[in-house]
């Protein structure tokens, strides 16, 4: 046998098992198992995000679990099983690669993308073209896959010199609202907008804004351990600093030399 069938079949008789067993896994719920499936997701994520392809592994098994745990509460209520999971996957996978599995040509993974677009609406004539989109994705997430969903089927800028046209827009915008002092839900608003140009115009220099965003926050997170650390040094907190040492350790921790948190 295929080691990697072995292997999903150990997994499969594991569940059995402990469904069956154990007094914890026996009582557990799709809805009991949602927000620790949501916490494995961006344990998942937080190891892509760090390069630790050995953690991604660990991950990716965690996760694992979870979709075999789902998949045998299904089968024990008698609405799906495994088979019917792998199966679904599999149908919707031939479907939306015709340029793999039937004569249709393409010549980039934008043409792709937007073939994915047709199909789904094609297939299912009610869909809304952003009905795909969960509403319970971060918010900027949210607006980059919306952005990214229409562009699928022609809604989008030429090119991205006037996407980013868009976002300098948006922000005179909010500048204007901000010079005439407008009231807070205005700001909001015109904030909200230039935040959805610029999530919208990662789809153009092909950078996700909430992969970019967290990233940003880790390395803002670094740096301000960095501060605070200089500041035990001193044998004082953070918040005895003045602006202009905070700036300087915050500027040396931006040096390749700074030394290592903690040291």
């Amino acid at each position: 046998m295929d080691e990697r069938l072995k292997a999903f079949k150990h997994l499969l008789d594991i569940m059995d098992a402990v469904r069956a067993g154990c007094p914890w896994d026996s009582t557990q719920t799709i809805h009991s198992l949602r927000h620790l499936t949501i916490e494995e997701t961006y344990e998942l994520s937080q190891a892509i995000l760090n390069d630790d392809l050995n953690e991604v592994k660990k991950e990716l098994g965690d996760l694992m679990l979870h979709l075999v745990f789902y998949a045998k509460i299904g089968q024990e209520q008698g609405v799906f099983d495994i088979a019917d999971v792998l199966n679904g996957i599999c149908e919707k996978m031939i479907v939306r690669h015709p340029h793999i599995f039937g004569n249709e040509h393409v010549e980039n993974a934008e043409q792709v993308e937007q073939n994915w677009e047709k199909i789904k609406l094609e297939r299912e004539h009610n869909r809304s073209v952003l009905g795909g989109v969960p509403e319970g994705l971060p918010s900027l997430l949210k607006a980059y896959r919306m952005a990214q969903k229409t562009a699928g089927v022609g809604f989008r800028w030429p090119d991205a010199e006037q996407a980013w046209q868009k976002v300098e827009e948006e922000k005179e915008e909010l500048i204007e609202a901000l010079q005439k002092h407008d009231e807070t839900a205005h700001l909001e608003e015109e904030y909200g907008d230039l935040l959805f140009a610029l999530a919208a115009y990662g789809n153009y220099i092909g950078v996700n804004p909430d992969d970019a965003l967290e990233k940003t926050n880790k390395k803002f997170r670094e740096r301000f351990a960095h501060v605070e650390q200089r500041a035990r040094e001193q044998g004082k907190g953070v918040q005895h600093l003045t602006l202009d040492e905070m700036i300087a350790y915050w500027k040396e921790a931006k040096s390749p030399h700074a030394e290592p948190q903690g040291s």
